[in-house]
C-alpha cells in the first residue's frame, strides 16, 4: 500500500486550486467574473486559488460548469515518482539540495517567460 510524500500531499492539496485558475485561464474570465457567473463570493474563488479553501467537488463543478467546462475524474495506479525524488531530494547534503532548488527555480522562471511571450 502506498504512502503519499511530502510533495504528492501538496500537489493534491493544491489541485482545486490549480485547476480553477487553469480553467479561468483557459476560458480567459477572471476571479471575479467566475465568481459572478457561478453566484458565489469572489472571496471563495481567492481562497480555493490561494489554497486556504478546499472545495467540495459540487462546489467545484458549479464553479466549472459557470464557464462551460466539467470537471472528470479518472482512476489510475498509484504513481510513486514524486515520492521517489523526495526521498533522493531529502538523502542529498545541504549544498546539494541548494543547487537543485536552484535549477529548478531557473526552470520555473524560463517556463513563466516562455508563457508569457
Amino acid at each position: 500500500m502506498a504512502t503519499m510524500g511530502l510533495t504528492t500531499r501538496r500537489d493534491t492539496e493544491r489541485w482545486a486550486g490549480n485547476l480553477l485558475r487553469s480553467a479561468r485561464a483557459k476560458k480567459s474570465v477572471s476571479q471575479a467574473q467566475l465568481a459572478e457567473l457561478a453566484g458565489v463570493p469572489r472571496s471563495t474563488v481567492e481562497r480555493i486559488e490561494a489554497g486556504t479553501r478546499q472545495p467540495s467537488l459540487i462546489t467545484l463543478s458549479k464553479l466549472l460548469a459557470a464557464i462551460d467546462l466539467e470537471m472528470r475524474i479518472r482512476l489510475e495506479d498509484y504513481d510513486n515518482h514524486d515520492d521517489i525524488l523526495d526521498t533522493t531530494y531529502a538523502a542529498m547534503p545541504p549544498d546539494q539540495q541548494a543547487a537543485t532548488d536552484a535549477r529548478h527555480e531557473a526552470l520555473v522562471d524560463a517556463f513563466s517567460a516562455a508563457g508569457k511571450q
